[in-house]
């Protein structure tokens, strides 16, 4: 394809993303297979400009004084990829696969962008208007930069797997793809994000990968799961085990000692995780589903550690799943926090006295953060809080309160929130 037929099939897949609000994986999948003449690199192109744009839909509309799908394509080419107006406009006026030739007014809106530091914060961190309340909250003056580095493209992080191999080995074996190691943890490995047009190194294709070396999890993710504190030879409940990418880190902390217990309450979920922990040499696992009858009944008050990685708004992960943040609303953010509450509520009733409940979102807002945890900590006295982490290296990102928040501007991760709490009795 010629970038000319490329620009108009980004702008066709974001015309098809807000008018019937599709998730963008769908929308991209469904112009792919109608398109079998593009090619791996033309699906990279059209899928990284649309992301790109989501990420920063509103700025790009601010700056070309145009809110279309269009508008946004166009600015996130030259503001974005460092392309030209010239050759912008040679691409959009190519016949006939081309999205029409540039206007007088797209021209100049390219050449001498609206002042982006003139636009509300929610605008330049690109995030809805409604959550700037929020964000202000938790961000103060630095909201603006917060979305904004929210907006960026993500790396690849991988968990290099202690019941395989050694960080070492997992280094070496990744060579291919330079990877970097992490001061946040010493299990970390990370590939950094590709250009723009540019598809991400397929790290799956390595061989090691596939006996288990190595698990692909962010970073912030991975300091949630050492949250957990020490775990070998604990009995632990993930109660909200999803895939099971937690669930893999806290057997492996384990040492494959005590045992560890994976539920979530959509049995679809876990469908995976038995097959992932075979691959990781996880032998203390016992998965329960909740097509059983009480399937957590025996479990009540023996917790040393129930993990909670509640269901959330996502709004952490919003670099990897733009679109989403679009789709959010108040309504299902009030959802969230009723399923939080809900969840908090029973993960304690599985830990014993002494016992810790560790209680993480992949959310950077604090309706879904320190709201639920004072909330439910009012509604039960014999819960206490404690310091989130005691690692050095974790201290800058502790909150006055003593629980963890990473952002991408502040820790290069995933945006995460966590605290620990203690039955006290």
């Amino acid at each position: 394809m010629r970038e000319g037929g490329r620009l108009a099939a980004a702008i066709e897949v974001l015309g098809e993303i807000e008018t019937r609000h599709r998730p963008a994986r769908l929308a991209l999948k469904a112009w792919g297979e109608a398109s079998r003449f593009a090619g791996a690199k033309d699906r990279a192109w059209v899928s990284g400009l649309v992301l790109d744009v989501l990420r920063r839909r509103r700025s790009l509309g601010w700056r070309m004084g145009a809110e279309t799908p269009r508008a946004a394509a166009l600015g996130a080419l030259v503001f974005d990829w460092g392309w030209s107006a010239d050759r912008l406009a040679e691409a959009a006026g190519e016949a006939p696969h081309g999205p029409g030739a540039l206007t007088e007014d797209e021209r100049k809106r390219l050449e001498t962008p609206r002042d982006l530091s003139e636009a509300p914060a929610s605008v330049q961190g690109d995030y809805p208007g409604w959550l700037e309340a929020g964000f202000a909250r938790v961000f103060g003056e630095a909201a603006a930069e917060e979305g904004a580095a929210l907006a960026e493209r993500a790396p690849v992080d991988l968990r290099v797997n202690t019941l395989k191999t050694d960080p070492e080995r997992a280094l070496r074996a990744l060579a291919p793809f330079s990877p970097e190691t992490s001061p946040l943890s010493p299990l970390a490995l990370r590939v950094a994000a590709p250009a723009a047009a540019e598809r991400a190194g397929a790290v799956e294709a390595i061989p090691q990968f596939g006996k288990g070396w190595f698990e692909v999890q962010d970073l912030g993710s991975q300091v949630a799961a050492l949250a957990a504190g020490e775990v070998k030879g604990k009995q632990v409940l993930d109660l909200c085990a999803g895939g099971g990418g937690k669930t893999l880190a806290l057997a492996a902390a384990m040492a494959n000692t005590g045992q560890i217990y994976a539920y979530d309450s959509d049995a679809r979920r876990l469908t995976d995780t038995v097959r992932r922990a075979e691959r990781a040499g996880v032998r203390n696992l016992q998965v329960r589903t909740p097509l059983n009858t009480e399937p957590l009944a025996d479990l009540s008050g023996r917790m040393d550690v129930v993990f909670l990685d509640a269901p959330c708004s996502g709004s952490g992960a919003w670099r990897r799943h733009p679109d989403t943040k679009w789709r959010l609303t108040p309504e299902t953010l009030a959802r969230r926090q009723a399923d939080q509450d809900l969840v908090l509520d029973q993960g304690a009733g599985f830990v014993k006295p002494g016992g810790r409940l560790v209680y993480v979102t992949c959310s950077v807002l604090p309706e879904e953060d320190e709201d639920r945890v004072e909330a439910f900590l009012a509604r039960n006295a014999d819960f206490g809080r404690r310091t989130a982490s005691d690692r050095a290296e974790h201290a800058t990102f502790l909150t006055p309160l003593g629980d963890l928040r990473l952002t991408p501007r502040s820790a290069g991760t995933d945006g995460f929130y966590v605290a620990v709490l203690e039955k006290l009795t």
